[in-house]
């Protein structure tokens, strides 16, 4: 697939809330392009509509006005149905709380996804310890949640996220609940997959954690306030190995 085919398109897009009698603009208007194989990082403060535009990125939310298209797909006006179907098959989501089942291994926590794609259980086993070996996880293949690290955890949900070759990896505040040492390992391993060409948007409200990514899209107050690319990206110290 070409390079510099655009993933996502955005334009003109607002989300409205009503809530009692005010009227909240989470979102005024945004129109945003990316291509296929960028890493983007989505900033701002609290407030500013980042996580908004996140789940309208995401198809976990519609926007109340302008047009989202979504690897060629118009998803502006899609139901609830068709939207879960766009997520299953074109995005893969890195949550900050990890969002595993505590009773799964982590091979099935990772095969997730592929049930609802429709896999044979022979195909699941193969294509989620495929994206666990990507992780350098396939040695916990049959540990559960609570018997790996946070670390680990996030790696098991990269893997998750990567196991259907979905189009975009959106990972939103990756790194939340990981302590400084672990934060810079799961970015490394960030990087290796965008040098793979797999396309990235993070979000992040943390500036020494968008840095690692290539462009950086400031938002406030709904809007976007600046979108440049980022002269200072922080390059991995090494290779991500497996994580003790």
């Amino acid at each position: 697939m070409e390079k510099n085919k655009i993933i996502i398109e955005t334009h003109d897009i607002g989300k409205t809330y009503i809530m009692g009698s005010e009227i909240i603009h989470a979102l005024k208007s945004i129109s945003i392009t990316v291509h296929k194989g960028e890493y983007v990082a989505f900033m701002g403060p609290s407030g500013s509509g980042k996580s908004t535009l996140m789940n309208i990125i995401g198809c976990l939310d519609t926007p109340s006005k302008g047009r989202y298209i979504l690897n060629n797909k118009d998803v502006s006006d899609m139901n609830e149905n068709e939207l879960a179907e766009i997520r299953n098959k074109e995005i893969g989501f890195v949550f900050q709380t990890f969002n595993l089942l505590p009773r799964n291994t982590s091979l099935e926590n990772v095969a997730l996804p592929l049930i609802y794609a429709g896999y044979s259980k022979s195909q699941r086993i193969e294509m989620a310890m495929n994206a666990l070996k990507s992780v350098g996880l396939e040695n916990r293949a049959k540990h559960k949640p609570n018997e790996l690290s946070g670390g680990q955890r996030q790696r098991v949900a990269i893997a998750r996220a990567l196991v259907n070759n979905p189009s975009i990896i959106l990972a939103d505040e990756p790194t939340g609940n990981l302590d400084t040492k672990t934060s810079y390992e799961i970015m490394d391993l960030f990087h290796e997959l965008h040098q793979k060409g797999n396309t990235i948007i993070l979000v992040t409200h943390e500036e020494d954690i968008s840095r690692y990514a290539h462009r950086i899209v400031r938002l406030r107050d709904g809007l976007i306030e600046t979108d440049s690319a980022n002269e200072n990206i922080i390059k991995p110290k090494k290779v991500s190995e497996v994580v003790e």
